[in-house]
């Protein structure tokens, strides 16, 4: 089993759920009391929201390339970066390091083509569904098109977020309004939605939605413990 490094706490909420299903899936995979070798480097999310707000994303790119630096030097063996926002320099911090990275979409990709799905909506914070990493990420690589709420709906998607779920607020009414929102993206024709923020399954499931829900916590954890264990 290789070390996995997590860059994490962005927020710790979603992180601590990572840790959890991490070391479920080692569990069901190698069978009790296995858990899973991995290192957490956890941030202060209010000093990287405040940079993420700011628009300061070569000082983050900089600090994440640093983090990731300083677990593989401590025995990491594949990195993950534990929230959707931050894979923006993701690809930078690869170039920086000497073991892998496991991107977020191309997990998420990957259960998407085995349903033979091809256009999907994408929630998240405004930076991921606004900027192109994400996006143009799923279509070059892997071929799926996404489409994104309407202005007002990504900002109702972003401030519930950043004000309830990073605090461990889950409230009925913001619930309805993300059931809502994907509503509007099926009507729009999406024929699944990407969770595309790691906080985003705490407040809704399948159980939710007539769509097929991608949640990019749960297959980005099975992921990394899958290319873990089969080093």
């Amino acid at each position: 089993m290789q070390t996995l490094g997590l860059i994490g706490g962005m927020s710790w909420e979603s992180t601590l759920e990572y840790y959890r299903l991490i070391n479920l899936a080692v569990r069901e995979k190698l069978g009790s009391p296995h858990s899973c070798k991995s290192l957490i480097y956890s941030v202060d999310f209010a000093e990287i929201s405040d940079l993420q707000h700011k628009g300061e994303w070569e000082r983050l790119t900089v600090q994440m390339l640093e983090i990731a630096r300083v677990l593989e030097k401590s025995g990491a063996e594949l990195i993950i970066i534990c929230t959707n926002t931050m894979h923006i320099m993701a690809e930078d911090v690869e170039k920086g390091i000497e073991v892998p990275l496991l991107h977020i979409a191309d997990a998420t990709a990957g259960e998407i083509k085995e349903m033979g799905l091809e256009k999907v909506g994408l929630l998240g914070t405004r930076f991921t569904m606004e900027k192109d990493f994400y996006a143009h990420r799923l279509k070059e690589k892997h071929g799926i098109k996404t489409i994104i709420p309407p202005e007002e709906d990504r900002k109702i998607i972003h401030e519930i977020i950043y004000n309830e779920l990073i605090a461990g607020k889950i409230l009925a009414q913001s619930r309805n309004e993300y059931i809502r929102i994907i509503n509007g993206l099926k009507d729009r024709g999406a024929q699944g939605v990407v969770m595309g923020c790691t906080e985003i399954p705490l407040l809704i499931g399948s159980e939710d939605s007539s769509l097929p829900l991608f949640d990019t916590t749960g297959i980005h954890a099975r992921k990394a413990v899958e290319m873990a264990l089969s080093s």
